[in-house]
Parts: structure tokens; C-alpha cells; sequence
């Protein structure tokens, strides 16, 4: 093996995931992966080393032999390639620079707010701008380092980093409105029902998507309401003017206080993770790279 590639790299991180959480499932997760992009992974990485490494049952993942040693050794080289990391994200390492962002509203709220406060106590002197919109943009013809969106909306020439799970979207009801109109058994129901629009950055309205894998379909819900911002339908649905399609994350202080609730629980629909995307050029910057790690800790994932 003479050498290994981006792609490769990544493999082998995954692969001692895996074996440390023997789950493929488990390592997908940290991970931002699906379990059958974990499984191909895997599979991609042995045969490009030409060894069986792991060993599949129903019940068990086990490592082979060869497996377990390359494990050991990867997790040795590993632990000091992150120690030596550590002094790039140490306060004061990256003392210059300015990085740039633009993330879209959930994204923010989600995953840049809760982060802020560590980073700029790790990164006192780096100057970091947000702007938070929703219309697809190209970051580099804008002048940004970075941008966040749902994995499948990253453009292809550019690096992605997973920074959370798969997310999950919900219909959700005020309590008054429920009892008004009654809950939706199906999503055929929705018709008989007021559905507060969301309309997506490029002005179109974005269709209800419910239901997982091949049961999946797209709904176009009635409803004389359109509201591109999330905080502004959240607010709209909580005084009871209709049903709304959020992301659970984003409702999860109101679902806990009973101030929505989510109704078609079985229609409720996966998407891709937020990931941060970025040119080659900008991979080297510490302070962006350090502003990632923060997030994927705070969302249970491994440093890069």
C-alpha cells in the first residue's frame, strides 16, 4: 500500500470506529453516515488492502486477526496524530485570520450558537463571521470559507464534514389546535387540514416530505400561510394557526414543555446530516477546523 488518499483515511477512521464500538451502526452515527455507507466503506477498504478485516453475524461484529492488529496500530498512530493536533487548537495557535461562514437558519440556531462560546474562548483573536440565509449560494464566488447545509445540497467539488446524525422531520400541532381540527391518522388527512407553507430560499414552496425509504412521498399540503423563517413558524404553530413541518431538533424545548406536538409520528421522515463544506484551499485553517471539531463533540462525533 503505497500511499492513501483522503478517501482512504476516512476509511480507516471508520473502520477503528467500528471495531472500537463493534456497531456498524454505532460508528455510522459518529460518524454522519448511513449504516449501508459504513458497510460499502468497509467493504471499499478491503479491497483495496485485499484482507478480510471484519467478520459479520447476526449477532456480533468481530474483528479478524489482521483486522485487530491493524486496529491497534491505527489507534496508536491515531491518538498521536490527535495529540499533535491539540496544539494547533490550543488558545493562542491560531492567533490570526479571519473565517467566514454562511449557514442556514436551522443550522445556525442548531449547531453555531450552542458552539460560539467555547470557540471564542479557544480562538480569542480569530474573527469569525455568520451569515445566516437560506438561499443557495456559491460560497467561493462569495468570499466565504465555509458554508453549511444538508449533505445532499453540498456541491460535489467541494470537502464535506459530517457535523451531526441524520435529522428528522416532524409535523407538529399546537394543543388548541388539535382540538379544534382534530389529529391527522394519515397523510391524506392534510387536506382536511391548515398546513403553514415553508418556503425554501430560491422562493418555491417546499413539499411535505413523510414517510422513510421507498414508502417516501412528497405532499403538497393546503394552507394560505407561507413563512420561509423557521423561529416565525414555530411561533405561528404554537398559536394554534395550523400544522407545521419542522425538524424535531428544532422543536425539542417546545415539544418538552407541551407546547407542540408532533402528530403522524410514523410518517416522520429522515434526512441527510448538516455538514460543513469548504474548498481544498481553506482546509488548513485552524480556526475553521477548530470551529468544526467543536460542533461534532457537541453532537457526538469524533474530532477530524
Amino acid at each position: 500500500m503505497a500511499g492513501i488518499d483522503r478517501a482512504e483515511f476516512a476509511d480507516l477512521r471508520l473502520f477503528l470506529a467500528i471495531v472500537r464500538r463493534q456497531s456498524f451502526k454505532a460508528a455510522a452515527i459518529e460518524f454522519g453516515l448511513s449504516p449501508s455507507a459504513a458497510s460499502h466503506a468497509i467493504r471499499r477498504l478491503e479491497g483495496r488492502l485485499g484482507v478480510k478485516l471484519i467478520n459479520r453475524t447476526t449477532r456480533a461484529i468481530v474483528a479478524t486477526e489482521l483486522g485487530q492488529d491493524l486496529a491497534t496500530k491505527l489507534a496508536e498512530g491515531f491518538d498521536k496524530l490527535d495529540e499533535a493536533l491539540q496544539t494547533l487548537d490550543a488558545p493562542g495557535a491560531a492567533s490570526f485570520g479571519e473565517v467566514r461562514i454562511n449557514a442556514f437558519s436551522d443550522a445556525a440556531h442548531l449547531l453555531i450558537a450552542p458552539a460560539l462560546p467555547e470557540f471564542a474562548k479557544t480562538f480569542p483573536d480569530v474573527s469569525l463571521g455568520i451569515v445566516v440565509e437560506n438561499r443557495p449560494i456559491d460560497i467561493v464566488a462569495e468570499g466565504y470559507d465555509a458554508g453549511i447545509r444538508y449533505g445532499h445540497l453540498v456541491p460535489e467539488d467541494m470537502v464535506a464534514v459530517a457535523l451531526s446524525g441524520p435529522q428528522r422531520w416532524v409535523v407538529a400541532g399546537a394543543p388548541n389546535y388539535l382540538e379544534r381540527h382534530g389529529k391527522p391518522d394519515t397523510p391524506e388527512d392534510l387536506r382536511n387540514h391548515t398546513c403553514l407553507q415553508l418556503l425554501l430560499g430560491d422562493n418555491s414552496r417546499f413539499p411535505w416530505e413523510l414517510g422513510t425509504g421507498q414508502d417516501q412521498k412528497s405532499y403538497r399540503v393546503p394552507g394560505h400561510i407561507t413563512i420561509q423563517d423557521t423561529a416565525t413558524t414555530i411561533s405561528a404553530a404554537k398559536a394554534g394557526l395550523g400544522l407545521a413541518y419542522l425538524l424535531e431538533s428544532r422543536i425539542a424545548d417546545e415539544l418538552a414543555s407541551g407546547q407542540l406536538e408532533i402528530v403522524l409520528e410514523d410518517y416522520a421522515s429522515s434526512d441527510d446530516p448538516f455538514h460543513m463544506y469548504y474548498s481544498s484551499r481553506h482546509n488548513n485553517h485552524p480556526g475553521l477546523r477548530g470551529l468544526i471539531n467543536i460542533i461534532r463533540k457537541q453532537n457526538g462525533l469524533s474530532r477530524i
